[in-house]
């Protein structure tokens, strides 16, 4: 069934205001508030983000950890992950060789899919998850995310209500990668003013004794400082961390 043109009227509009409201969001969290506000429009209350490493196999979760935000509910989630089902979940696997976002249905009926992944939407089924679709959402590098969002009843999803959640989505996700780009340049640039002092004349090809000599610190200081810029910045050597404090624009040659 066609939704009415007044409807789809309606979603144009809610999705314009989706996309006005996240330029003034400064967190994922709130982010991932609008997403969910924004899919109820469709009926669907229960969202879930996953972002995996390329050869990532399952999902692990970690509270406040913006690479996986989700609604579900409580007890579904302790049940996904005491019987290893983010191990096994078919929309994953399916996710990382599609492009377009897939319908749940579709996977459940497909005959490749095994019964021990049939039971994953069984039982999400049993918690209110009983109809849902998976947008996969590709990066450079091999990164990959997944979308997913659930109706509480049975019933497929029309095809505006996959090209607006799918547009939804890769906003959101396109967002995320914003933040989480902007959190990692100021948590490595969380250097002291001292610290970058000695990176810099690294980068400019000084020794620790010409660092303590220019600077008016002795030998010991220097490498204390540089010790803790190589640690900031998660690098085992001196020349790698000058490399990043440059390509970070921490500091100018």
């Amino acid at each position: 069934m066609n939704f009415p043109e007044a409807s789809r009227e309606a979603f144009a509009v809610e999705f314009a205001r989706f996309l006005d409201q996240t330029d003034g969001t400064g967190k994922p969290e709130q982010l991932f508030n609008l997403l969910s506000a924004f899919a109820l429009n469709f009926d669907c209350p229960w969202v879930a983000y996953s972002s995996l490493a390329p050869d990532q196999k399952g999902l692990k979760p970690a509270r406040g950890d913006p690479a996986v935000m989700l609604n579900y509910p409580d007890e579904w989630q302790e049940r996904y992950f005491e019987m290893g089902y983010d191990r096994m979940d078919p929309t994953i696997k399916r996710s990382r060789r599609r492009a377009e976002a897939i319908r749940w249905s579709e996977v459940y009926n497909d005959e490749s899919t095994t019964e021990d992944e049939r039971r994953v939407f069984d039982e999400a089924a049993k918690f209110g998850l009983r109809s849902g679709i998976s947008v996969p959402l590709h990066g450079p590098e091999g990164s990959f995310a997944i979308m997913n969002f659930a109706h509480p009843w049975d019933g497929e999803f029309q095809k505006t209500t996959i090209t607006y959640l799918q547009l939804a989505a890769l906003h959101f996700h396109l967002r995320v990668a914003v933040f989480a780009n902007s959190s990692h340049i100021e948590e490595k640039s969380n250097l002291s003013p001292r610290e970058k002092e000695c990176i810099l004349w690294t980068a400019r090809g000084k020794s620790s004794w010409e660092i303590g000599k220019i600077i008016g610190i002795s030998v010991n200081t220097v490498n204390f400082h540089i010790k803790n810029v190589m640690k900031k910045m998660d690098t085992n050597s001196r020349t790698t961390a000058a490399i990043k404090a440059l390509k970070l624009q921490i500091i100018k040659l």
